[in-house]
């Protein structure tokens, strides 16, 4: 199977996943901004979710274009990270509508956790099966900026419970941190200047090139 089907997937799932959020947003029904003010939370909530969307469809992509071939391995552990990220919309609703209670915001950083632990399994499961030599690989490293995301949210999801905004100025702090696309991976690219593949295909496309 080809790279190519399981992106497409991959980006349908998460425009999906953004399409619900937004429709999740109530319409006031005042033409002012005092109509507006009961709709913070549920807008604030949103605006996060938004932007950690975003930061996997961005880092899912420069991942997935340093891949050259899809394994069933790679398929089930991208279906993971989608199954954790499609639960976005539920909490952030629920934690918009509650106002940012303890337990939303705990079950919040809860599926973001669950996310960040499987896109940590992706990225690794990508790199086992590249080798240890490949692009992915040597991006990835020791991926503390991974191992220091799954440390805060389970630091914040804790601390909720003494004050939920804790947990979530922890969660914001975590998308800042990925706001910007992995540049290790960028840096890799710009290397090796293709994505690693075989050496008869490196062979044959710059056979193409010359033709």
């Amino acid at each position: 199977m080809g790279k190519g089907r399981l992106e497409a997937f991959s980006d349908g799932v998460l425009a999906i996943i953004i399409t619900i959020m937004v429709l999740e947003l109530k319409i006031p029904h005042r033409p002012d901004f005092e109509g507006l003010k009961p709709l913070a939370p549920a807008f604030l909530s949103y605006v996060l979710s938004f932007l950690y969307i975003g930061i996997y469809w961005n880092n899912h992509h420069h991942m997935l274009h340093a891949a050259h071939k899809v394994t069933g391995s790679i398929l089930w552990n991208n279906m993971h990270l989608l199954f954790w990220l499609s639960l976005v919309p539920f909490v952030t609703g629920w934690m918009g509508e509650n106002h940012f209670e303890a337990l939303p915001v705990a079950v919040y950083g809860f599926v973001l956790l669950m996310a960040g632990v499987a896109y940590y399994f992706l990225a690794h499961c990508l790199a086992g099966v590249h080798g240890k030599d490949s692009t992915i690989a040597h991006a990835l490293g020791r991926d503390k900026k991974g191992i220091i995301s799954v440390v805060l949210y389970a630091i914040g999801i804790p601390l909720c419970f003494v004050n939920p905004w804790i947990g979530f100025g922890l969660y914001t702090v975590v998308a800042g941190i990925w706001f910007i696309p992995d540049k290790r991976i960028e840096h890799q690219l710009s290397e090796h200047k293709e994505p690693d593949m075989p050496a008869h295909s490196k062979k044959e496309a710059q056979a193409q090139k010359l033709n």
